[in-house]
């Protein structure tokens, strides 16, 4: 499979009148043609920054990407310019935002909005070619009617409809990567099975490489193939679906696993939260981030960042418990205070 996306330690920060947030922190990743790659982890930790970034939607001022690269096919996104990155906005690069219903307007109909962004992208195609093109999509998406459902305004569908839409429209110049940011946050549990599989379906059908940004890692099990776990601006373990899922490493993704409901619990017992809250990202801590949370954190966690380790072939882990010298340490659980 070939690297079509390679996120290099890419820093990102926003400068406020409280002082500088470091939002994101040396984030790496790669993204192959065809795969699933999710990055999960609480609201707050970077995740939907770094999707931006991607996009180079951040605004700027406050934001800015300090340092890093985002390769896309060999071309650096963070040295281009806006009219460049326009041209692969929406065409190379698609994105489907948080909330449907205040990314699409109110004041134009479906149709309209769909067929603008194919006659922005491609200029060659006539008005009647692009609404062709805009009721297959629909009807793709699985949109029943999509003739008649063109000539209706974004408040006359539903929540779960509405995403479809926002999917039809962000597919329809056939991108290489769809990078996808909490897409099925506020819909019940039902519709959220139902936008996961027509990502699936829309996987195996067009072969489009899709960035799942999400804090539910029950949402990514069935569709992911990898899986990057995100804490204060960082990556601290990555490595595939059923790596994360069955030989988590990092207390953090434990403690996430822990957060999502199963099958297999007894009946009536509870879930286990993360106690504590995340870092103050205007002044990160100086070692490692979870420090504060975990339970078996040592005095080194507090005074040097943990290195990267490999558990296993493409499953990697920022945890000193990985460390050799770890293994002589005699673990107690310490007492915390936590706001």
């Amino acid at each position: 499979m070939n690297t079509i996306l390679d996120v290099k330690d890419l820093h990102v920060s926003f400068k406020t009148y409280g002082g500088e947030v470091q939002a994101v922190r040396g984030v790496s990743f790669t993204v192959k043609k065809g795969e699933t790659v999710a990055i999960v982890g609480e609201s707050g930790c970077g995740k939907s920054v770094t999707a931006q970034s991607i996009m180079k939607l951040i605004p700027n001022p406050p934001g800015k990407i300090t340092s890093g690269s985002i390769l896309f096919k060999g071309r650096d996104l963070t040295k281009i310019s806006e009219k460049e990155m326009r041209k692969i906005r929406g065409s190379d690069i698609s994105m489907i935002f948080q909330d449907p219903m205040t990314s699409l307007n109110p004041t134009l109909t479906i149709g309209d909005q769909i067929t603008e962004a194919i006659l922005q992208h491609e200029p060659v195609v006539t008005k009647k070619e692009a609404q062709f093109r805009a009721c297959e999509m629909l009807g793709e998406v699985g949109i029943a009617n999509p003739k008649e459902r063109l000539k209706q305004f974004p408040h006359q569908f539903s929540g779960g409809m509405r995403q479809r839409i926002m999917i039809a429209m962000a597919l329809v110049c056939n991108p290489s990567i769809l990078i996808a940011d909490e897409p099925t946050t506020a819909l019940d549990v039902t519709i959220q099975a139902q936008i996961i599989d027509l990502f699936k379906k829309i996987q195996r059908n067009t072969g489009v490489a899709i960035i799942m940004i999400t804090h539910d890692l029950g949402v990514v099990a069935k569709l992911a193939d990898r899986i990057n776990v995100m804490y204060a601006g960082k990556v601290v373990e990555s490595g595939t679906t059923s790596e994360i899922f069955y030989n988590p490493q990092h207390p953090y993704t434990k403690g996430l696993l822990n957060c999502v409901p199963r099958l297999d619990l007894e009946r009536g017992q509870p879930l286990i939260p993360i106690p504590g809250s995340p870092p103050d990202l205007f002044a990160p801590p100086i070692g490692c981030a979870y420090s504060s949370r975990c339970e078996f954190a040592m005095e080194v966690c507090d005074a040097y960042q943990p290195g990267r380790t490999l558990v296993a072939e493409g499953h990697e882990v920022n945890c000193w418990l990985q460390d050799q010298r770890a293994k002589q340490v005699k673990f107690h659980l310490r007492e915390k205070t936590y706001s």
